[in-house]
Order: structure tokens, then C-alpha cells, then sequence
């Protein structure tokens, strides 16, 4: 994961009931296309890239990267689960944390693949970054972003306004640590 301790990545492929979290692929690459300019994924994100852009501008494995897990079902990319440093300079309360990130094609949405997925990552993150605080920024008007942030233990640190609208941070402590 960029700007943490060093960890070897991409690490094995991480295998839940029915999802297998993995390093990005050249045969992602559609997926990722058709993600970032998803109308109905970037509606609490600031709106979707220009499809022609991400065609001309994404590399040929995109995302390739420490802390960028595609999440796939039957071998094929359903989305992306982000585990990145927060800049110094962005939120005090996050600034320093590792941050978890997703993104889901609409046709996952309503299965319980986010949940799945992000469990398996942030388990994966609590093996690799023992007593590692996580936060997790969404709009505060994203009702299902909200209710899988409570699912995985984030508790409300605090709200803000960014891009327009009220933007909600919550914190995820380690295992066995308490406020």
C-alpha cells in the first residue's frame, strides 16, 4: 500500500464465499473503463470521467498499484476496493490513516458483494498492518454507502463539507482497541 510499510503486492489472491480479490489485469481493463464512467457510480463522486478519456488515457492494466484490489465474481471484475494513506494536509482526523475506498459496476449493487469484499480486504489489512487505525469518507446522502460503513465498524469521527456536499468520516479501530 502506498506510503505504508512495505508489504509484498500484490499479496495472494484473497478468496471469500463467492468473490476472489486480486491485483488489477489487462483483462480488467473494460471493467475499469465502464466504472469510471458509470453515471450511476459517480453519483455521490463527483460525476463520471468522459468515456473517450479513459479510453485514450487508461493504461493497458489499469490501477496497477499497491492498495487497488479488483474485486471479481466468476472471474470476472465487479469493482475495486482502495486501501490508501491519507495525505498529512486533507482532514486532521484522517490525515495519516489508511483509507478505504470501493467502486461497484450497478450490476453488483443489492448482493452484498461490498460488504463481502471490503470485509475481506480490511481482514487482509489488519494481517498485514497490525494495529493500523482505517477511516472511510462518503456523502453523508449516499444511504447505502452509510449503512455498509456501520456494517464494517466505522464509527462517525465527523462531517464536513467538500464538493458541494456534506461528506461523512468515519473511523475503524483495530481489533481489540477501544475509544
Amino acid at each position: 500500500m502506498e506510503n505504508l510499510v512495505p508489504v509484498a503486492w500484490p499479496p495472494a489472491p484473497i478468496r471469500t464465499e463467492r468473490l476472489v480479490l486480486r491485483a488489477s489485469e489487462a483483462r480488467d481493463r473494460a471493467a475499469f473503463v465502464e466504472l469510471l464512467a458509470s453515471p450511476e457510480v459517480h453519483t455521490y463522486l463527483g460525476g463520471p470521467r468522459p468515456r473517450a478519456d479513459l479510453e485514450r488515457e487508461l493504461p493497458d492494466v489499469p490501477e496497477s498499484w499497491p492498495g487497488s484490489f479488483v474485486v471479481a465474481l466468476d472471474g470476472a471484475m465487479i469493482g475495486q476496493i482502495l486501501l490508501r494513506r491519507v495525505p498529512g494536509d486533507r482532514r486532521p482526523a484522517a490525515a495519516g490513516k489508511a483509507d478505504l475506498g470501493y467502486l461497484f459496476l450497478p450490476r453488483a449493487w443489492g448482493s452484498g458483494y461490498a460488504a463481502e469484499a471490503c470485509g475481506a480486504a480490511l481482514g487482509w489489512f489488519d494481517a498485514a498492518f497490525p494495529g493500523e487505525p482505517v477511516v472511510l469518507a462518503t456523502q453523508s446522502a449516499n444511504a447505502a454507502s452509510m449503512r455498509l460503513a456501520a456494517r464494517l465498524g466505522f464509527a462517525e469521527v465527523e462531517r464536513f463539507r467538500a464538493w458541494d456536499a456534506e461528506q461523512w468520516l468515519g473511523l475503524r479501530l483495530p481489533a481489540g482497541t477501544s475509544d
